[in-house]
């Protein structure tokens, strides 16, 4: 049983079994009672109250969190779990260059010597602080288990943050325990940040407050505001999506590569599980390219205008902002199906590591930001 959003699903798992695919939001106790596998993604809440009367062995999200998951439950009933951990981890740090520039643009920024905090520095949060640097952002990290873990001094509190001019939460979603981050980015979180901060949440809904978001961008306090996640989906809130300078259905992780990177790692997963012999790989699931090459003639002065250009190629990220805006125009009772629609009818994306940047006039500098943020260069 699967949740049908999982590219390939059917075609890759059909090596182990027969596949029945469903809405994430449709999988209910009696779709899964006869299932031995059942395969998520993170709409879809896997508990006690799913699999109670179910013959399922094995779990697995095609996704890097698993707050949906119950893992007490399943360890309880000694059912097999796997996630994919990492898999659409540069998809989100393409998503964060190519909103850094978008905004850029329209707030006329540069983004060289300009400071970032990242809050939250797994596998997601350390590729965008990589690709930050490689524009010339001075990166602070905060991620206090990591700062306990490792003793490492790069890694600030929290209120070392407050005074740079972007911020962007890659978190989990933490509801209690010592590194709760359900509502970290509160009244008094917003209150803190330096006037003018760019803010952006591409982790989890919950992890800022929507009233106080909002308040922080009606008071002036904020610049600019990128969201991909957003409290209570696919119930969004209309009004603070007006108020924001890029909107977008929770898709930032959503580029091929990443969505079949996850699936490939719980096939893997569940293959080991039941004894059976892999069969395939990712290379089995990914086009070519859409954008191989693109050829630069001449190197403009405003490298940061060429570089928007560039990833505009690759990933247009207005286009899903104006895809998301219509929201706000469909009757009420159906903005929930059509949010869940933009993300079951998300185009093809893929990452910026697949297409080569022939530069006719040699830049190393240049060179280097471009391989930096993930481009191959010639």
């Amino acid at each position: 049983m699967a949740d049908e959003n999982i590219p390939f699903v059917k075609e890759c798992f059909s090596s182990l079994g027969d596949v029945t695919t469903f809405s994430g939001r449709q999988i209910t106790p009696p779709t899964v009672a006869d299932a031995d596998c059942l395969l998520v993604r993170s709409i879809t809440s896997v508990n006690e109250t799913l699999l109670a009367k179910s013959n399922v062995k094995f779990v697995a999200t095609a996704t890097i969190g698993f707050e949906h998951i119950d893992i007490d439950y399943l360890n309880k009933r000694g059912i097999g779990f796997a996630s994919a951990p990492g898999s659409n981890s540069n998809s989100v740090a393409d998503y964060i260059v190519a909103a850094l520039l978008s905004v850029a643009k329209k707030h006329t920024i540069t983004l060289a010597g300009k400071s970032i905090g990242v809050v939250g520095v797994g596998n997601v949060g350390s590729k965008v602080a990589k690709k930050s640097a490689a524009l010339g952002m001075k990166v602070v990290l905060n991620d206090p288990p990591l700062a306990r873990q490792t003793g490492d001094p790069k890694y600030k509190p929290l209120n070392e943050l407050f005074d740079c001019d972007f911020i962007t939460l890659h978190t989990p979603l933490a509801r209690e325990g010592r590194d709760r981050t359900c509502h970290l980015a509160d009244e008094i979180f917003f209150k803190s940040l330096k006037p003018g901060c760019v803010f952006i949440n591409t982790s989890r809904g919950g992890v800022h407050d929507t009233a106080a978001l909002k308040n922080a961008i009606k008071s002036n306090k904020l610049s600019a505001v990128i969201l991909d996640v957003w409290e209570n989906e696919p119930n969004i809130d209309c009004e603070l999506l007006q108020m924001v300078d890029i909107s977008t259905p929770h898709i930032a992780g959503y580029s091929l590569d990443g969505k079949i990177g996850g699936l490939i790692m719980i096939y893997n997963a569940a293959c080991k599980y039941f004894n059976a012999e892999p069969k395939h790989t990712s290379a089995d699931f990914l086009p070519p390219p859409t954008v191989p090459q693109i050829t630069i003639d001449k190197i403009d002065a405003d490298e940061q205008s060429m570089l928007h250009k560039i990833v505009q190629h690759v990933y247009t990220i207005n286009r899903d902002d104006f895809n998301t805006r219509e929201i706000s125009m469909v009757e009420p009772e159906n903005r929930a199906k059509f949010f869940d629609d933009l993300r079951k009818n998300y185009p093809v994306r893929r990452e910026f590591q697949n297409t080569t940047v022939i530069l006719k006039q040699h830049s190393a500098h240049f060179a280097d930001v471009l391989n930096g943020i993930g481009f191959k260069t010639k």
